[in-house]
């Protein structure tokens, strides 16, 4: 093996491994022991934890407005909320730790779920329903009248 051969191979080793992060080389940074431990703090040990633009109240883009709805369609009304936009080191270092480069970001009982889309996708799919339930949160939508299926 060459010299150069000897000295590339790891360096490439290692971008490669920056590239499966799925964050764009430019925005790639180490998150710090400091920021993960933090964020672990701010998402173990509670139930649904939603990282977004804005507050329930008053999301500050689409996405987190969708996923505000979605919430508010199953029921799922007392959840912890962090607005990203008050904090520029947690809203680029969640995307770091959860290795999502989107934002919002859900989290249920300390894991990773996805960010809008998969949470609109899991809506539409019923699978939503089935992960509320494994911790504990019963959707609103299994009390909600059924639609009926149009008489031929």
């Amino acid at each position: 093996m060459s010299l150069f051969t000897q000295i590339i191979r790891p360096s490439t080793r290692l971008f490669r491994s920056f590239q499966a992060t799925g964050l764009p080389h430019c925005q790639l940074r180490l998150l710090s022991t400091e920021l993960k431990e933090r964020i672990d703090g701010l998402i173990q040990g509670k139930k649904v934890v939603v990282f977004m633009k804005g507050v329930p109240e008053e999301p500050q883009c689409g996405f987190s407005n969708a996923v505000v709805q979605i919430m508010r369609m199953h029921g799922v009304d007392n959840y912890e909320s962090h607005n990203v936009l008050e904090d520029k080191d947690l809203r680029e270092g969640i995307k770091e730790y959860s290795e999502w480069p989107t934002i919002p970001q859900i989290y249920m009982e300390g894991e990773f779920v996805g960010g809008c889309d998969i949470v609109i996708q899991m809506h539409q799919t019923g699978d939503l329903i089935d992960e509320l339930k494994k911790i504990g949160i019963r959707s609103a939508l299994l009390d909600a009248p059924k639609e009926e299926e149009p008489s031929k």
